[in-house]
């Protein structure tokens, strides 16, 4: 048997995102920092792209609706 520790990857339309170290465990700082670099994330809802890479990945995808 192996493990394999995986790091993990936030991704935002195609684009791997930074992830602080002191925010590494905090998903909702980790959000707000997300956001202050594109501010549609606070209103994206959160998806789990998997694993890819060695890395899970989630992703912050926008929300589509209609305005008004």
């Amino acid at each position: 048997m192996q493990i394999n520790h995986l790091t993990r990857t936030y991704r935002y339309d195609g684009i791997d995102l930074p992830v602080p170290p002191h925010l590494a465990n905090d998903p909702e700082g980790l959000r707000a920092y997300h956001a202050t670099l594109y501010p549609a994330i606070l209103n994206a809802e959160i998806a789990d792209a998997g694993v890819s890479g060695g890395a899970h990945v989630t992703e912050y995808r926008r929300a589509v609706g209609t305005k008004g």
